[in-house]
């Protein structure tokens, strides 16, 4: 009986999307028993975990062949490279290659290292995944890498700069997963927000999403990852405001409330900016639901900018927090620059979260007592369309289902709910 090889996923939704790819080159080359750890570098911890699970994953399989790529490696590869427990370490653009899966380079590989510089690296396939294992939605790439340079991300030497997936190629993934049965879609990228502006005649994110649910009209569910909504186009605008296919539900990267510690970031908009967008998106779409990204503690932040990091939450309206201790990655600017006490940033990420599950309780109780459609991922569990879980009481269903359902209660992070008859 042949053992295929395991793919551990650490890190974003592009990270899923592509260990979904690597597993299919995986298999199509027949490749058999190794353990491939597909890396997170956005944070200290994510390293760590990563490294963790590759030494307990040797004790676990001495005779396996571990493989590691992601972000992580693709920034240094070295240190995995002498990890004893590491065979051959991958770079993010070589992983998603087919031939970097057949066996005679990942199993008998003399080379230790295959990362090239992913700053050369000029576009992005349109890899199709046919399905997503346990999975009731189905993630298409459209975009990677940033060509923004926040002074706390090391993601775009892990990414490289931003590159796009071709319209034409983009919508025929999505057709294909459609047929394949999914009822709901999220593009994603590292910016998706950036998507177009290398290529001809520079279609949008609005643009790309408007032909998606022009050509694919049998798609009912169109959902975005995380966005920049500084770079939010015109007619993605128009989009949430006409197009009840397009989820009202968009996350948010904020990082700050307070407009010095975003200029210290180098980000590219103001705390205005941030309350302006929320309030015209709630205007063109009543029940949009948005969540955010912050980090807690950035480098000089005193307490007075961390609460205008607080009161931001309320005035933006916002529902789901990300929420990011600062964590000093070597070799960006934010490292360098005066720390806060790892106490007070501690403490100050769990002042954030506290805030982010008031918000969450709030969003469900002036839910319960209505009927929402909710798309299900398991027999018991579910979506709404503003992403919020749902716990069928009394009943289960097939995966997949689109259903209407009374939100009878809820328990501070999710709603109970019955099948609406």
């Amino acid at each position: 009986m042949k053992k295929h090889s395991d793919v551990v996923t650490f890190g974003c939704r592009l990270n899923a999307y592509e260990s979904e790819v690597m597993k299919e080159h995986a298999e199509k080359a027949g490749l058999e028993g190794a353990i491939i750890f597909n890396t997170c570098a956005v944070t200290n911890e994510a390293v760590r975990q990563a490294r963790q699970a590759i030494r307990k994953a040797r004790r676990e399989h001495p005779d396996a062949r571990i493989i590691v790529t992601g972000c992580a490696a693709q920034i240094a590869p070295a240190e995995f490279a002498q990890m004893p427990e590491v065979d051959l370490v991958l770079g993010n653009d070589e992983k998603m290659k087919a031939e970097s899966w057949q066996p005679a380079v990942a199993l008998h590989s003399n080379e230790k290292v295959i990362v090239n510089d992913i700053m050369s690296v000029r576009e992005t396939a349109g890899h199709l995944v046919h399905g997503f294992e346990g999975r009731a939605r189905a993630f298409v790439q459209v975009q990677n890498g940033c060509d923004h340079r926040c002074t706390f991300c090391i993601i775009p030497y892990g990414r490289g700069n931003s590159r796009s997936v071709a319209a034409g190629e983009v919508v025929a993934q999505v057709r294909t997963l459609v047929e394949a049965g999914y009822r709901e879609v999220v593009l994603t990228g590292v910016d998706i927000t950036s998507y177009g502006s290398d290529l001809p005649g520079h279609p949008s994110l609005g643009n790309l999403a408007r032909r998606i649910l022009k050509l694919v009209p049998e798609l009912e569910r169109l959902r975005l990852s995380s966005i920049d909504s500084i770079e939010a186009d015109d007619e993605l605008m128009r989009l949430i405001a006409e197009e009840e296919r397009l989820m009202p539900h968009l996350h948010l990267s904020l990082q700050s409330g307070d407009n010095m510690i975003l200029k210290r970031m180098k980000r590219r908009h103001l705390r205005e900016d941030s309350i302006r967008f929320c309030t015209e998106a709630r205007r063109l779409r009543p029940d949009i639901v948005f969540g955010a990204d912050f980090i807690a503690g950035f480098p000089t932040e005193t307490e007075e900018m961390f609460e205008n990091t607080l009161r931001l939450v309320d005035e933006c309206g916002l529902t789901w927090l990300h929420v990011f201790p600062f964590s000093p990655r070597p070799g960006t600017p934010a490292a360098r620059m005066p720390q806060v006490d790892r106490a007070i940033i501690k403490s100050r990420a769990e002042r954030l979260r506290a805030k982010g599950a008031e918000r969450v309780r709030l969003h469900l109780e002036e839910g319960v007592g209505s009927t929402r459609t909710v798309l299900m991922e398991s027999e018991t569990l579910g979506r709404t369309n503003q992403f919020t879980p749902v716990h069928l009481v009394n009943a289960s269903v097939r995966p997949g289902e689109i259903l209407d359902v009374r939100l009878a209660a809820h328990d501070g992070v999710s709603f109970q709910g019955q099948c609406a008859a």
